[in-house]
């Protein structure tokens, strides 16, 4: 057994019940009063230059963007429900470089370039960090890097493999990486500075949304697109209601020049896109802030987000709220996919996934003692095949959407934004002459060779981490016919 798998059958069925008694089942980073107030629909006829459809990360950074190249360009951007409600607002906030999920991961699908896309991933992370101070971005923005921790003993030679590839990363043995962060459950630690961020996600996305519209973008929330209508002279949007007296009706009409699908993990408006993304859910738990004297106990005072080494990996936290109190985000393990690909609100919650993530986090911070959670939430990921973004372009590249970032779009879709709009701009540079622009990952299956495949292939994840890492024959045919993941 793992470490935490022994956790949850160590902690006590009514000591996970006592710590979520009181808990919210909302995403903590959009149960916020500054969280701004809803825009209006799109109604009537609307005719624009460029014609987003998506509010999250992806549609944003596209805005934003596209109004820094031109800003005589009439910018639309229409959202479903609110700016930042789906993924954008219910992330980790972890911004990293990596445009491919992950060196090892890239070096698998794209080897010729996975050393120029580092490269372009740094440089995507420094003009993201450059875009929040020129705009006096309030998104709780922290280079305070990223630390990588062993909860097994066989990790701890992974780490330091790979502290002697990196100069730049400081190693931690088990008695330093406690002296950092007071957990018996981390065996040592390698904290990477470059190219790693903190953000608040939620506030990311509403101060992206400020930005927009003060550069003169029109976004439009409660405003579903239902259907994509191409002609020799503008593609047609088709924006439906919201409300149970005209959700099928026609509320307004877009004609643009251009159109960006920043949809993600919904259904596209391009059919063929559909058959590379499935919706994996991920879960997260959020603590009752900290006691002055637990915050000293647990130490943690350099502020690195953490993740462990494991195929079911945990990612963790600190934040503080609005009265400068100290909480710890603990997410991840557990990666659900549901039959069908369906998108119900049903499955924004898994009770099952909390109790265990309570359990976990118990076992990793046993100082904190039965410290409680105010907020439990979860949220869908674009997941493709290869686990890192691909382009769909149509209609002579009138229309160009980006998807499948894999939960790691925080940083990326900025990057996704620029291919966008140079694809939609009939650019020839280097963004668009990549590999990782060109080719599309493999398609997913249908039904219901999908779900049985994911399911096996949940199992061999955590028969590798109970097996020191050691991938098994399933998996190892996955990394070979290019459907495996090691980030």
């Amino acid at each position: 057994m793992t470490t935490y798998e022994r956790a949850e059958a160590a902690v006590s069925a009514e000591r996970i019940d006592s710590a979520l008694a009181g808990t919210k089942r909302e995403p903590y980073w959009l149960d916020d009063p500054r969280r701004p107030d809803a825009l209006a629909p799109a109604r009537g006829s609307i005719e624009t230059d460029l014609a987003i459809v998506g509010g999250g990360y992806t549609g944003l950074w596209t805005a934003l963007l596209a109004k820094e190249r031109d800003p005589h360009r009439r910018v639309v951007l229409l959202e479903g429900k609110r700016i930042g409600w789906a993924a954008s607002g219910r992330n980790g906030g972890f911004c990293e470089a990596s445009l491919t999920h992950g060196a090892s991961n890239g070096e698998r699908h794209l080897p010729k370039e996975t050393a120029r896309l580092h490269e372009l991933g740094l440089e995507n992370i420094r003009e993201f960090g450059d875009t929040v101070r020129r705009y006096g971005m309030d998104c709780g923005y922290q280079e305070t890097g990223v630390l990588r921790v062993a909860t097994e003993e066989h990790q701890v030679a992974w780490l330091e493999a790979e502290a002697a590839k990196n100069p730049d990363a400081v190693y931690m043995d088990r008695e330093r990486v406690r002296a950092e962060v007071n957990s018996p459950a981390y065996h040592a630690g390698l904290w990477e500075h470059e190219g790693n961020v903190l953000v608040q996600p939620a506030r990311l996305a509403w101060e992206l949304r400020r930005v927009c519209l003060e550069l003169g973008v029109e976004i439009y929330e409660h405003s579903p697109v239902r259907d994509l209508q191409a002609a020799p002279d503008a593609i047609t949007l088709t924006v439906g209601g919201t409300t149970a007296s005209d959700v099928d009706e026609t509320v307004a009409t877009v004609r643009a020049d251009r159109v960006a699908l920043a949809s993600n993990v919904f259904p596209s408006l391009l059919r063929r896109a559909r058959p590379f993304i499935v919706p994996v859910w991920d879960y997260s738990i959020m603590s009752d802030p900290l006691t002055p004297e637990q915050s000293e106990a647990l130490g943690w005072v350099e502020n690195q987000g953490l993740a462990d080494m494991n195929n079911r990996f945990h990612y963790i936290r600190k934040t503080r709220d609005d009265e400068g109190r100290e909480r710890i985000l603990f997410g991840g393990y557990d990666a659900l996919y549901h039959y069908g690909k369906q998108l119900k609100d049903e499955y924004y919650d898994s009770e099952p996934t909390y109790r265990r993530l309570v359990a976990h986090f118990y076992e990793t911070f046993p100082v904190l003692g039965d410290i409680g959670f105010s907020h439990a939430w979860g949220g869908a990921i674009d997941s493709c095949s290869r686990f890192f973004s691909f382009f769909t372009r149509a209609h002579g590249d009138r229309v160009v959407g980006s998807s499948g970032y894999t939960g790691l779009g925080v940083g990326a879709t900025r990057f996704g934004a620029n291919v966008t709009l140079d694809l939609l701009d009939g650019i020839d540079n280097e963004r668009t002459r990549l590999k990782l622009v060109r080719k599309k990952p493999i398609p997913f299956p249908p039904e219901p060779v999908a779900w049985m495949g994911v399911r096996i292939t949940t199992a061999e994840m955590a028969r590798s981490d109970r097996n020191e890492g050691k991938r098994g024959l399933w998996l190892s045919t996955m990394d070979a016919v290019g459907m495996g993941f090691d980030s």
